[in-house]
């Protein structure tokens, strides 16, 4: 599919595409290779949230509260 024919699809086509592509994304993830600056933001990221000084945000709470504040 060329650019332009994915530019005359409905949004709702659009989205179906991106969610097959990031369902067929997800099934290869473990074979990527991830860069060692990107690892070392996880880890520290991780350590906070374990020690308690940050916290996890569910995604469905944040994406729905976008432009509200």
């Amino acid at each position: 599919m060329s650019l332009a024919e994915l530019t005359m699809l409905s949004l709702k086509e659009k989205l179906q595409i991106m969610e097959a592509i990031w369902l067929d994304l997800r099934q290869h993830v473990e074979t990527l290779d991830i860069p060692s600056d990107h690892l070392r933001i996880l880890e520290e990221r991780s350590a906070r949230v374990a020690e308690g000084s940050s916290i996890l945000l569910d995604w469905d709470e944040v994406k729905h509260s976008i432009g509200k504040a």
